[in-house]
Parts: C-alpha cells; sequence; structure tokens
C-alpha cells in the first residue's frame, strides 16, 4: 500500500510539473480536470447542435516504466467520459504508435495496459488517440483525442568507451602532471532523467604512474623522471561509472597502452678501456682491420656515436668511420705496414654523441674514451723499390747497348734476400731493351726514333731469390729526346695582299714557322731575307723573337697595274744543334683598298681600274662583247648559206633533175653524184670525175668521153652516156637514170621544160619578172644578168 501511494506522488509530481500532459482536452471542464469548452452532442433528430458542456475525459496516467518484467501487463492509465454511466453504453477505442501491437484498452472500462517490455533507448515515446463511441451505433459520443505515453527511463545501460583500446605515447623524463591522452565513456540512458547517464572515471590499473580526472578522462603522469630505459610499456586500465560513481551504478572499463618514447639522456659508453687488435703487415691499404664499439641505451637517432682517432700515434696510418646499422666504429688501414719499420701502434679514440641534449648536460659530458693498440705482424714481402716509378730519358739513335739507366729493389725483410730484375714482356713486345737481371740496369736493344714512337712505358719486375713467388712490379717511362734532323719551315703556305697605298716601314703581314723537332732542340726561330734578296727595294723582314716575323713595306705608292705577284724569299733558322734552316718564297699581291683599308680589288681587274670601272660593269661589258660576237659569227653563217642557195638556183640548174638510186641517197637536190651541166653542154666536158659521196676502192684509167654536138639527138647522147658508163670500171655500184620529160599537150603555159628551149633562151625577153614583185627578184636578176652576158 505505501508502494502504491508513493508511486501516486511521484505521478502527481509529474502532471503538475507539466513533465506529462496531454496535446488536447476533449472533456468538460470541471474542477481538477481540464478539457475544452465545446462538446458535440447529436439531437433526437439527428442534427448535431453545439452547446457548452463540461469536459468529459477523466486522465489518469500517460507514461510507462522501460524493461518491465512483471507477469502482469503493465497498467498505464484510464479514459473514462461523463457521458459514461457504467452501463456499457459507451465504448473506448484506441489508435495510434503501438496500439493493438503494444498497448491495449479495455473497450468498457477505458483501462490502457502495456502488453510488451519496453526501452527507451529504442523509443521514447509514443504518439495514441482515444475516442469514446455509442455501443449501439457506433457514432462517437466524445471528439477523437490525441495523447503521449512516455517511457521513463531507468539506469540499464553502462559507460561505454566506444574508441578503446587506446594508445598513447609520452616523451620519458617528463615532469608530473604531463599531458598523456583523454579518453571519454558515453551512456545510453537519459541525461536528462536522474544521474543514469552521469559517469565519472578512475583508474583501476597504472599506479602511480599515472592518474585521471575524474570528470574530463585526461589521464596525467603521476610520477616526474620516468626513465624508458628502466621500464619502456605501461598498461592502464580505466572505470567509467554511471550515478556519479555511486553505489549501485553501473560501469565500463578500457586499457590504455602508454609507451615511453626516447629521448638522448644517455652518453656513449664502451665496455672496456682497452681494445687489442693485430694486423699483418701486408694487409692492402684501405682494408678492415677491426670494430670496436660504444654503448648507447638510447634507440634511434639519440643512439649515433660518431668515432674519430686522437691525434697522436695512428693517425695518420689508420682511420676509423661509424657503422649506422650496428653504431659500431670500423678502422681502417690509410698507410701500408711495415713490421721492420714499426711493430706496434698505441692512439685514443673517441665515442661522441652528434645529438647531445641541453636538458641532460648536467648528467655529464656524453663522450666516452677508449684505448686501441695495434701489433704488427711480420710477413715475407715482395722486394721494395726505391721508388714508385722511374723517368728515364734516351736521345733518338743511340747506339744499340747503350745504359739509359737503372731501377733498384731491395728485400726489407730481415732475411735480406737478394733481388733479380726482369722487364714484363706484355710491356715490352718488340724487345726495345733489355735490363741486367743482377744490377738492374736498363739498355737500349734496338735503334729509337723520336718520331716513329716518343715515349716508352715499360715495367720492371723484381723477384725475391729465396721466394720467387714473391714478386714487385714498378713502372718505367722512357722518353726518346729529339735530335735536331728537321729544318724549320713556314707553319702554312703564306700568300698575302697588301694595299697599294702602303707607306714605308707599314706591317703588311705577320709569319710563323713550325718544326717536327720537339723541344728543347727546337725552342726558338730566327727570320731573315736570302742573302741573294738582302737588297730588296721592296720588303724586309723583321724577326720579333717570339718565333714570329712582320713583313714590311720598304718604300711607298706600290702600283696595282702590277700583273705579277712579289716573291719574297726569307731564311729561317732554328737553335738547335746543329742549327738547321730553310728558305722559304712568300707571294706578295698588290690590291686597291678602300680608304678604311679594307682590299677591294687586286691584280686581275688594274687594266681596268683607271676608268673608274665597277666589278659588276666590268661583267655587263663582257656581256655585251660575247653577244655582239655570237651575233656576227650567226650572220656569217647566214650569208654564206644564202649564197649557196643562189648559186644552186641559177640559170643553168633550173631543169628538171631526177636522180634515182638503188640506195637511200641526199634527195633531190643531191646534185653531187651526177654533173647534169654534161646534158645542157656536152662540148665541155671535162674529165670524168669521181664521186664524192663514195670513196672507189680502185682507180683505172678514166675514158675519154666522145663530145657531141648541139644538134645530136637527146636519146641518142643518153644511150651513149649509159654505155660509157656501163663499161667504165670507176663508176658507181649502182644505175644512174635521168628522165627529161616533157610538160604534154593542150598546156596555155606551153612546156615549162627548158630542153625546147636551148635554141630559143637567146630571144626570150625575162624583164616581165621584175614586174612580180620583189619575191621574183632574184630571179628576174639571174636571167637579165644572163641576157646582159649573151650581148
Amino acid at each position: 500500500m505505501l508502494t502504491v501511494n508513493c508511486f501516486s506522488l511521484f505521478l502527481w509530481v509529474l502532471l503538475d510539473e507539466g513533465l506529462l500532459t496531454p496535446l488536447e482536452s476533449l472533456t468538460p471542464k470541471s474542477s481538477g480536470r481540464t478539457g475544452n469548452d465545446k462538446i458535440i452532442e447529436l439531437s433526437g433528430d439527428g442534427a448535431p447542435m453545439l452547446q457548452r458542456v463540461r469536459r468529459g475525459w477523466i486522465w489518469n496516467q500517460f507514461f510507462v516504466l522501460e524493461e518491465y518484467m512483471g507477469s502482469e501487463p503493465q497498467y498505464v492509465g484510464k479514459l473514462h467520459s461523463d457521458l459514461d454511466n457504467g452501463d456499457g453504453s459507451v465504448t473506448y477505442t484506441l489508435l495510434g504508435q503501438g496500439a493493438g501491437s503494444i498497448f491495449t484498452i479495455d473497450e468498457l472500462t477505458g483501462d490502457i495496459h502495456a502488453i510488451r517490455s519496453l526501452d527507451r533507448e529504442e523509443k521514447s515515446f509514443y504518439v495514441l488517440r482515444a475516442q469514446a463511441v455509442d455501443t449501439e451505433t457506433r457514432r462517437p459520443v466524445e471528439p477523437e483525442s490525441e495523447f503521449i505515453i512516455k517511457v521513463q527511463d531507468i539506469n540499464d545501460n553502462e559507460p561505454r568507451f566506444l574508441d578503446g583500446p587506446y594508445v598513447a605515447k609520452v616523451p620519458e623524463m617528463s615532469p608530473a602532471g604531463s599531458f598523456v591522452i583523454q579518453i571519454t565513456a558515453t551512456d545510453a540512458d537519459d541525461p536528462t532523467y536522474g544521474n543514469s547517464a552521469r559517469v565519472v572515471y578512475s583508474i583501476l590499473q597504472g599506479q602511480p604512474y599515472f592518474s585521471v580526472d575524474p570528470k574530463t578522462g585526461i589521464i596525467r603522469t603521476a610520477l616526474a623522471n620516468m626513465d624508458r630505459e628502466v621500464k619502456e610499456d605501461y598498461q592502464v586500465v580505466i572505470q567509467a561509472k554511471d550515478m556519479g560513481g555511486q553505489m549501485g551504478g553501473l560501469a565500463g572499463t578500457t586499457t590504455i597502452n602508454i609507451t615511453l618514447s626516447d629521448v638522448n639522456d644517455n652518453p656513449p659508453r664502451f665496455a672496456k678501456n682497452i681494445f687489442h687488435l693485430k694486423v699483418p703487415e701486408s694487409t692492402p691499404v684501405a682494408s678492415l682491420i677491426g670494430r670496436i664499439k660504444a654503448n648507447d641505451a638510447d634507440i634511434r637517432r639519440n643512439a649515433d656515436i660518431d668515432y674519430s682517432i686522437v691525434p697522436g700515434d695512428g693517425l695518420n696510418v689508420f682511420d676509423i668511420t661509424p657503422d649506422k646499422a650496428t653504431q659500431e666504429g670500423v678502422i681502417s688501414l690509410k698507410k701500408p705496414l711495415d713490421y721492420e719499420n714499426k711493430k706496434s701502434y698505441v692512439f685514443k679514440v673517441d665515442a661522441v654523441d652528434p645529438h647531445p641534449d641541453n636538458r641532460f648536460q648536467s648528467l655529464g659530458p656524453f663522450k666516452d674514451t677508449a684505448t686501441i693498440k695495434i701489433t704488427i705482424l711480420d710477413v715475407d714481402e715482395p722486394p721494395i723499390f726505391s721508388r714508385s716509378s722511374y723517368v728515364m730519358d734516351v736521345y733518338e739513335d743511340t747506339n744499340v747497348g747503350s745504359v739509359i739507366g737503372a731501377v733498384t729493389a731491395q728485400d726489407s725483410d730481415v732475411s735480406s734476400s737478394p733481388v733479380r730484375y726482369s722487364i714484363d714482356k706484355s710491356s715490352d713486345q718488340e724487345r726495345y731493351f733489355t735490363i741486367d737481371e743482377i744490377d738492374g740496369t736498363i739498355a737500349t736493344n734496338n735503334i729509337l726514333d723520336r718520331e716513329d714512337i716518343f715515349q716508352y712505358n715499360i715495367s720492371v719486375l723484381a723477384t725475391k731469390v729465396s721466394n720467387p713467388e714473391l714478386v714487385s712490379k714498378v713502372p718505367v717511362t722512357i722518353q726518346v729526346l729529339d735530335v735536331n734532323e728537321y729544318a724549320p719551315e713556314f707553319s702554312v703556305p703564306y700568300e698575302t695582299m697588301m694595299c697599294e697605298n702602303a707607306k714605308t716601314g707599314q706591317v703588311i703581314m705577320t709569319i710563323s714557322a713550325e718544326d717536327k723537332d720537339l723541344p728543347p732542340t727546337a725552342p726558338h726561330f730566327h727570320f731573315r731575307l736570302s742573302p741573294e734578296d738582302d737588297i730588296n727595294p721592296n720588303f724586309t723582314i723583321q724577326d720579333n723573337g717570339n718565333n714570329t716575323a712582320g713583313i714590311l713595306s720598304k718604300r711607298n705608292n706600290y702600283s696595282r697595274r702590277q700583273l705579277e705577284p712579289y716573291f719574297l724569299p726569307v731564311v729561317i733558322s732554328d737553335s738547335g744543334y746543329p742549327a738547321l734552316s730553310s728558305t722559304n718564297t712568300l707571294t706578295i699581291r698588290v690590291c686597291g683598298c678602300d680608304g678604311d683599308g679594307t682590299i677591294s680589288s687586286c691584280n686581275v681587274e688594274a687594266i681596268f681600274l683607271p676608268v673608274g670601272l665597277s666589278t659588276e660593269a666590268l661583267i655587263a661589258i663582257l656581256l655585251c662583247i660575247i653577244i655582239l660576237l655570237v651575233i656576227v659569227v650567226l650572220f656569217v653563217a647566214l650569208r654564206r648559206q644564202r649564197k649557196k642557195e643562189i648559186c644552186m638556183t641559177s640559170k643553168e640548174d633550173i631543169r628538171d633533175n631526177v636522180i634515182s638510186y638503188d640506195d637511200e641517197g641526199g634527195g633531190e637536190e643531191d646534185t653531187q653524184a651526177f654533173d647534169i651541166s654534161t646534158l645542157r653542154k656536152p662540148d665541155l666536158i671535162e674529165d670524168v670525175q669521181l664521186r664524192r659521196d663514195v670513196k672507189p676502192e680502185t682507180h683505172h684509167p678514166q675514158c675519154q668521153t666522145i663530145i657531141v654536138q648541139n644538134n645530136t639527138n637527146i636519146r641518142d647522147f643518153i644511150n651513149q652516156r649509159l654505155r660509157e658508163n656501163d663499161a667504165d670500171p670507176a663508176a658507181p655500184p649502182y644505175d644512174s637514170l635521168v628522165t627529161y620529160a616533157y610538160e604534154g599537150n593542150c598546156s596555155l603555159a606551153e612546156s615549162l621544160s627548158s630542153l625546147e628551149s636551148v635554141n630559143a633562151d637567146a630571144d626570150h625577153d625575162y624583164d616581165y619578172l621584175s614586174s612580180w614583185g620583189p619575191r621574183f627578184k632574184i630571179l628576174a636578176d639571174l636571167y637579165g644578168a644572163e641576157k646582159t652576158n649573151s650581148r
């Protein structure tokens, strides 16, 4: 009974403070009740009537506890209308979220129950609608009203660390209270109701090294100067408890793995003060001979160590470098060792931290020193030459067998074995040199020529008699010195050009010389004019003393009309022994120059220069001359051709001339094979002429031709000539047929053949040809001239 009263009091407080209120009140207003002022009632005829009535709803309860585990449905509240007289005439209905599945209502009493356990974290409230209807007519007796049922929170969720477990780092040697990490726990309960969601943090594991702020969850160091080299990793367990940490609250835990990060707070330290090493004297230079190590408790970059040799006994013989992977000092050899000279070395090595932290300088110097003792072991060594290399000189053409120089090697071991010398055959395959195997003197074995090979590089071997496997090698350079055998000469063939207005003493050109001999036999050249040209009136030479000479003019006003160049003999001698000289000729041409001394034209144009013509004008004149010559040649050729045509068109040649050969000839103009004049004037026949187009193979006596009178019939004449040609062995090897025909009868012009006008030519008048125009001028001149001659 007490529980029920307390629970009723709690509900009254909620209602009184407005924590649980209906969204809409539909009951008439009465004491202790809230509602609307309008109620819809139905009249007898069914027409709605509006009138002011008092509120008809009674609200008992509007919340439900979450996580209810009772065996009976949880009572939520009761709906009641003033129109309900308790006789069952009014029925209640429930609609909305969870109606029927979560919440049920008694239709007659209006009691609401929750038939299922609810979780506020799943859904915190439900909105429902209630209505009172007439049981018989199923018509609403009250308007529909909406209300909320809230789920009351209980502490059923413990705080949780959503990001755990955590990993954090903090530098070692940090002061107390240094920040490490902040963690946060989340409680799903309602933070606005009670203390269910108020979380308090506490440390369960990790003391006394770390602490946690109970409200913010910030973890800090609790001890100062925690050393990583003592302990590096820590595991801290933090608890988060709700209900403000009071008894009965729910709690959650998480783990934080904290690592102390390294700082450079430890100096390097050698494990021992003295290190002993043994090294054979035959160890090659740059070889590793040992390792030493200083320990640094720090890690990574803070553990770096620099090693150095303290100035003293072994500074120039040994070297030490750090190995970053192992933090060791690697000792190597800088110079060769010699047991006979020094049997041991003692020196000190410093190990220094290259990255010191000033915060920890008070802990002491960040370096350490150790002593290194190195003992040299005796080894049977090859002979040692007195020099690392030898250079020798020999003159070319030196006699075979001449000594050039000597090499020296000795055994430095205690046994002091004799040494034998030899030349490496691969370095002197032609055997230009020999060496005495006992005293090491080198001599020539062939005639040397500097111009062929000016330097020889050979290798000399020294072998111990007691142990022939121990061999030393030394390079020997033999330079062949030059003998002065070449005379100097011009470095290039010189051909210079000078201005015609050159002044006396003007330097025209600077010349130089070269010599095939090499220094020091040809260090200096001397220049002079040849003895026979020593009094040259035009030029002189000036020796500059630096292997060059200048050509100077001796007069003024040189003429470029001089077509021939000047040739100046120059004698060049060297300073070798014996001194050699040669005469070289320098060619000098006189040219015309501009005002600034620039050469414009030389001897080729000298004859045209007085006229004042330029090069372009000269070229134009030459082209005009060539064109005129071509025109003259063409004119002469045309005149000759026209004269030949006039001769061929004379009166004696106007007859028809048909010449037929059984081979291909020169055409109808070929009159060389047969003389037509014999047909016109047989009395003028001369000796038979041989054809000019066919060369007879043999020559026979010519037959006498019978002269036929003018009145001889032409047919008889042709037959007679035919017989003569048939009998003539020098005649052409083919037939020659000449046919003469008449124009025919009934021609208005009558016959045009000249055969009928042989006797009437003298009486015929050809003056009418002059009136025919210029085209017949030549024909009129020919016949007019013949008429004049006949007269």
